[in-house]
């Protein structure tokens, strides 16, 4: 059991792109975005009820911008929760049933003002994660004197990975494990490369569920305990991870490419001049090894 000066953070980080949604209701109808976010509030709830001291955020992770689910704007830490009228008299616990309001209303409001442009289904991953390390870092600072807090980020993706996010992902990334701060993932379709990157590098868990419709059993089974705990668990294997990197130039994953010495970007075609920083480099040719003359011996 956690300690009372001791918190445990978790932000949750939903794949909310509404084409990849949309295709997956046509797709499969028994697996919606309202049922993905049920599974998502089972989490959080679950999370909150073991310790008081737990603290949970949601960040809706769009393909126009990232947006706070819970805690909102609208709501602060010293409201109380009796205030709500609907959760006064059901025997629940009061702080779970204004979460899973807000959240409903929030996510209500996020969709609604939706206006899709182009069939693109890149979701701004890096900048929702940017906004959770944000959080964790103030969160921080409002600690008072002798408390400490246990932060995790669970990341839940649904829609294929954007190459050209990498710098951006990776900048994410190495601050996350700079902090000491658990990057979990939890794949809903195709497997992403950057995602593996940033759990092997901070120690998360990356999982690609099997089965869309039980992904409440899979987050309450793998990402509820948090890093003390899974040591005692029996786990998914870690899987291989995709190390390839995306080149500066026309931001494809490749395996063998040509990194400037400088400031160290990563190119899949050969030029003198690095486009990142302009650093000319000097090409050495092969030089020419001039053959020796054979002395002709003076005859006899």
């Amino acid at each position: 059991m956690a300690s009372e000066d001791e918190f445990n953070l978790l932000v949750i980080v939903v794949d909310v792109n509404p084409i990849w949604w949309g295709q997956q209701a046509q797709q499969d109808p028994g697996f919606s975005l309202s049922k993905c976010l049920d599974a998502v509030m089972v989490m959080g709830n679950s999370h909150m009820a073991m310790t008081r001291t737990n603290k949970l955020a949601i960040i809706a992770s769009h393909c126009e911008d990232s947006h706070f689910l819970y805690p909102c704007k609208n709501w602060k830490a010293g409201d109380g929760p009796g205030d709500d009228v609907s959760s006064s008299g059901d025997g629940k616990y009061e702080l779970l049933s204004v979460a899973n309001n807000l959240v409903a209303e929030e996510i209500r409001n996020v969709m609604s003002r939706t206006e899709v442009k182009g069939h693109s289904t890149d979701t701004l991953l890096a900048g929702s994660l940017a906004k959770a390390l944000c959080y964790i870092h103030r969160v921080t600072k409002q600690l008072e004197a002798g408390q400490e807090m246990k932060s995790r980020i669970l990341v839940v993706k649904a829609a294929e990975d954007c190459a050209l996010q990498y710098m951006n992902f990776m900048n994410v990334i190495f601050a996350a494990q700079k902090q000491n701060i658990l990057i979990d993932a939890c794949v809903l379709d195709s497997d992403s490369g950057l995602l593996q990157q940033a759990c092997d590098i901070t120690g998360g868990l990356y999982l690609k569920i099997p089965q869309k419709i039980a992904l409440a059993q899979y987050l309450l089974w793998v990402f509820l305990p948090d890093s003390d705990q899974r040591s005692q668990l029996v786990l998914p294997p870690p899987v291989h991870v995709d190390y390839r990197a995306a080149c500066f130039c026309h931001r494809n994953l490749i395996e063998i490419g040509y990194v400037c010495s400088v400031c160290l970007s990563i190119f899949c075609n050969f030029s003198p001049i690095c486009t990142t920083c302009e650093t000319a480099f000097k090409i050495q040719l092969p030089q020419m090894v001039k053959s020796k003359k054979k002395k002709l011996k003076p005859s006899t």
